[in-house]
C-alpha cells in the first residue's frame, strides 16, 4: 500500500507544474492533499478525478485559501469532512476516508508564522485536535494522519534550528505537543520508523536560497497508529521536480 502526502500550495499552480502527470506514474493507493487554495467551482475534472481516482475535498470558505483533499483508488466506506468544529471547518483543514481495515486523514494544521493572532489560532486548533487524536487512537482502528503539521519536532527536523527556537513551527509548546502525541497518546512518526537518523526536509522557504542550499524543515508527516506504522517498508521525499514549496512524502506499507 502506497500513500503520498503533499501540500500543493495551490492545486491549480501544482497542476500547471506537472503534479497530475507525475501522479499518474506513482501507483499510489491514497494521495492526501493540503492547501488546495481552490473552491469547488475552480476544480477541473482532471483535478477532481485524476487517472480514475476518487476525489474528496474539504474546501475553505475563504477564496484561494487552505483546503484539503484525498484521492483514493478504492472507494472508501465513508468520508468524514471536517472536525465538527465550526471555527476550524470554515478553513477546510480535515478530511478522513474510512476503509474496511484502516482510515486515512488529510490534515492541514494552521500556520502561526504570520503573527500572534494566527499563532493563537494554531494553538487553539492543537488543543481541540488532541482529544480527537486520542479518540482515533482509542477506536482500535489503524489510522494514518497525513499532512502539513506545520511543526518541526526535533533539531534534526530543520536545518537552522538554533535560529528558530522562538519562531512558530519550532516553539517549545508546539514540539512538546507532538512529543505528547507520540509518547502519551501512542501515535508514531512513520518517516522516523524507516529513517531514524536521516536529516531530510519537506518544506523550503521561498526566501533566499533555501531550496538550492537545502535549508529546509520537515513539517509534513504521516503519523500513524503503531500497528500500521510498523508495516512501513520505505519512505521517500521526492525532490526531482518542484510542484510546490513542499515536496511529496511517499511511504510504502506492507499489506
Amino acid at each position: 500500500m502506497r500513500i503520498i502526502s503533499i501540500n500543493l500550495n495551490g492545486i491549480r499552480s501544482a497542476t500547471s507544474k506537472g503534479f497530475i502527470d507525475w501522479l499518474a506514474l506513482q501507483d499510489a493507493d491514497v494521495i492526501c492533499l493540503q492547501e488546495l487554495k481552490a473552491q469547488a467551482a475552480d476544480m477541473t475534472e482532471q483535478m477532481l478525478m485524476p487517472h480514475g481516482y476518487h476525489g474528496y475535498f474539504h474546501y475553505a470558505q475563504k477564496k484561494g485559501y487552505s483546503g484539503v483533499g484525498i484521492y483514493t483508488r478504492e472507494k472508501p466506506e465513508q468520508v468524514i469532512v471536517g472536525l465538527g468544529i465550526e471555527e476550524f471547518d470554515a478553513e477546510g483543514r480535515y478530511i478522513c476516508a474510512d476503509f474496511a481495515d484502516y482510515s486515512v486523514v488529510s490534515l492541514y494544521l494552521p500556520s502561526g508564522s504570520s503573527g500572534e493572532e494566527r499563532q493563537q489560532v494554531k494553538l487553539n486548533f492543537m488543543a481541540a485536535f488532541l482529544p480527537h487524536l486520542q479518540e482515533l487512537r482509542a477506536s482500535g482502528r489503524e489510522v494514518i494522519v497525513c499532512g502539513d503539521w506545520n511543526i518541526a519536532h526535533k533539531e534534526i527536523d530543520l536545518k537552522n534550528w538554533r535560529g528558530n527556537k522562538k519562531n512558530s513551527g519550532f516553539l517549545p509548546e508546539e514540539r512538546n505537543w507532538l512529543t505528547q502525541l507520540f509518547d502519551e497518546v501512542g501515535f508514531v512518526d512513520v518517516f522516523r520508523v524507516v529513517h531514524p537518523e536521516l536529516e531530510a526536509y519537506t518544506w523550503w522557504s521561498n526566501r533566499g536560497q533555501a531550496w538550492a542550499k537545502n535549508v529546509g524543515w520537515r513539517i509534513d508527516y504521516q503519523i500513524a497508529t503503531p500497528g500500521i506504522a510498523q508495516r512501513a517498508k520505505s519512505a521517500s521525499i521526492y525532490k526531482e521536480q518542484r510542484f510546490s514549496d513542499h515536496a511529496p512524502l511517499t511511504i510504502d506499507y506492507s499489506n
